[in-house]
């Protein structure tokens, strides 16, 4: 039996372990990124990747149009859809999804629809009235038949 050291202890030198942590580090970047979790209807914090136009195909009835108030709007989560009703008669359809980070908004009040998720605002013809969202919400078109609002 021996007493010295039979083996040497291996030496890493600063440039093996910089060349090794960059590869490690874009490595990681590479991964592909993980799937956000479903966003909730009616509003919320989380959100889909990208905005999207909402639900329901054409002839969906929404809701009844009583439920839209003159001078603002009713979200409908269910369809994430948003209707308003700028002047007495007059009814626009938008998708709930926001343009920014693709939360549902969460109501209607103040002349604004309004996302619960950074705070972004739009008006009642579907604009961006405030940011961060930078586009306006995507136009789903409605219609009264019978009192009831349908999608077209």
């Amino acid at each position: 039996m021996s007493t010295s050291d039979d083996h040497e202890t291996p030496t890493v030198s600063r440039r093996s372990a910089l060349i090794a942590t960059t590869a490690l580090g874009l490595a990681g970047c590479a991964a592909p990124e993980p799937e956000p979790p479903p966003r909730p209807r009616g509003g919320g914090l989380p959100f889909t990747t990208a905005p999207g136009p909402g639900s329901g195909a054409a002839g969906t009835v929404v809701g009844p149009a009583a439920d839209v108030p003159v001078g603002g709007g009713t979200v409908f989560p269910a369809l994430e859809v948003v209707v308003t009703q700028p002047t007495a008669g007059r009814y626009e359809g938008f998708s709930a999804v926001c343009t920014h980070t693709a939360c549902i908004v969460a109501d209607v009040s103040d002349g604004t629809i309004n996302c619960p998720c950074h705070g972004s605002r739009f008006n009642l013809d579907g604009t961006v009235a405030r940011g961060p969202a930078e586009r306006s919400l995507t136009v789903r078109s409605v219609r009264v038949d019978a009192g009831q609002l349908l999608l077209e």
